[in-house]
């Protein structure tokens, strides 16, 4: 895990890595609310979705709305690993052992492999 501290000399966001558990810590609020704001849109986009299977609706527009919702949740995929990349990845990278950059770059490939796809 990955935690975000306060530089002692800077309001700089730097991370650290304890030994258990995983969650995020010092994150931005206004990036958080824009995530939370997006999320919920896609809620509302995934019930929509399922009205129209109900419904019976034209395959197509179901597509179109699937894949709508897809790049809406990507938008946040991309915001996430914004943050990350900025704060948490580049502090390991700059500043951690080797043994904490090479954790970090394991992390960053599955990170990107998974939402490469």
């Amino acid at each position: 895990m990955t935690r975000i501290k306060r530089a002692e000399s800077s309001s700089a966001l730097v991370c650290e890595a304890p030994a258990a558990g995983r969650k995020a810590v010092g994150v931005d609020a206004e990036i958080k609310a824009s995530n939370l704001r997006r999320l919920s849109r896609i809620e509302g986009q995934l019930r929509g979705i399922q009205r129209m299977v109900e419904e019976d609706r034209y395959c197509v527009d179901i597509l179109t709305q699937v894949s709508s919702a897809q790049e809406a949740l990507r938008a946040v995929a991309r915001s996430l690993m914004r943050n990350h990349l900025e704060h948490c990845a580049s502090h390991a990278i700059r500043n951690g052992s080797a043994e904490e950059r090479r954790a970090m770059y394991d992390e960053l490939l599955e990170m990107i492999y998974k939402n490469a796809r």
